[in-house]
Parts: C-alpha cells; sequence; structure tokens
C-alpha cells in the first residue's frame, strides 16, 4: 500500500501532501483522542491508503460507524477493496464538504468524531471556512474534530468551535501537530458566533 501511496503522491503531491503515509506513532495517538466504549459515528476527510482508517475500524464497536471521504479515485478504490466486507464502513468518492448531505442520506443525525489529514493549508480561504463550517454543523455536541498537519495555522480559522489543544508529534515523516477541537452544548439550542480569529485557547507540548 506503500507503494500506492508513493505514486499518488508523485502524481499529485499538494492533494497527498506526504511522501509516505501516518507512522505508527502517529496513528496510535491519533486514535488514542477517541472514546471508543460507546458505538460511534466518525468522518474521516482525506483518508489516503486508510492507515488511520484501519486503526479505528479495529479499535471501534460493532454498531458504530465509519465514512471515509475520499477524492483521489486511486484511493477510493482502494479503501472501498479493503473494507469490502466490513458493513460499518463506508467510503464516499468525492468532496469532504459532502458529508451533511452523506449523513442525512444514511439518515443519520450527527458525529460524534471527524478525523482530518487533508492539507488545510493550501485551500483557499473560503474553502477553508466554508468546510469548517459544514464539519462544526455535522458534528454532535460535545463532538469533537481532529486534525492532523504538518502546520497549526488552522487553529487561527476554527474559531466556531469553544477549545482547541494540541500537540507536536515527533516520531513521523514529516513531524505532525495533532490538534483537537472540541464543539460544547450550544445554549439554548442556538448556533454559537464567529469568534474573532485567535480566540482559541493554546497548549502546545512536544512529543
Amino acid at each position: 500500500m506503500r507503494a500506492l501511496f508513493f505514486k499518488r503522491f508523485l502524481q499529485r503531491p499538494l492533494q497527498v501532501a506526504s511522501i509516505v503515509p501516518s507512522s505508527k506513532a502517529l496513528v496510535k495517538r491519533v486514535a488514542r483522542k477517541m472514546d471508543f466504549t460507546h458505538p460511534r459515528v466518525i468522518a474521516e476527510y482525506g483518508p489516503g491508503e486508510g492507515v488511520h482508517s484501519r486503526e479505528i475500524a479495529r479499535r471501534m464497536s460493532a454498531d458504530s460507524r465509519l465514512l471515509l471521504f475520499e477524492l483521489d479515485p486511486a484511493f477510493a478504490r482502494d479503501l472501498e477493496r479493503q473494507f469490502a466486507d466490513d458493513p460499518r464502513v463506508h467510503v464516499v468518492h468525492g468532496d469532504a464538504a459532502k458529508l451533511p448531505e452523506e449523513l442525512k442520506r444514511l439518515g443519520i443525525a450527527h458525529c460524534d468524531y471527524i478525523l482530518s489529514g487533508i492539507p488545510f493549508s493550501i485551500l483557499e480561504i473560503k474553502k477553508k471556512r466554508a468546510l469548517l463550517e459544514k464539519t462544526y454543523e455535522a458534528l454532535a455536541d460535545g463532538g469533537r474534530f481532529i486534525i492532523y498537519q504538518v502546520t497549526n495555522e488552522l487553529r487561527q480559522h476554527a474559531t466556531l468551535f469553544d477549545q482547541a489543544e494540541s500537540e507536536y508529534v515527533l516520531q513521523n515523516i514529516p513531524p505532525m501537530f495533532i490538534t483537537v477541537f472540541h464543539k460544547m452544548s450550544r445554549r439554548n439550542g442556538h448556533r454559537r458566533p464567529l469568534k474573532p480569529a485567535t480566540a482559541l485557547s493554546s497548549n502546545h507540548r512536544s512529543a
């Protein structure tokens, strides 16, 4: 599978963003950000060859759901092959912005967790913020949006979220920030107002 990943990196370096899949250390660190003791609905943006997807599927319960949104057709086909016998996993060959429509189509109200490895830093600002809004709306109250990125610039844009904490993982090529954005319960059922950039809390530590 690493051969496919390397080939797609050479063909689409900006979209794939890394020359090798995430390391075992990064995958385990990301998975520990999720609680698998109850049935969960989890979405993943840009799963690539599926290294995080496989770990999530291994940990989640029989009545959980995992939605994988992959733009690259080769990766999407490979993910469909990998999870062909797992009814909990649903592969969508399309943009992550389709998440709300896909949840509605599947009769699912919200996600408990949304994981993303797509390189947000290369997205045009309007598309970036639109995807963040859709992500926020798709999360249940108390849900978490978890990203792993080379840079941590998304924190200045993800101002809908109430809280965020980051850690830096050196055991990966390249090293990555893992940031967890929290969606707290809404007050009186109303949507939170957009907060000024840099309003999120900061908590960096080396790994």
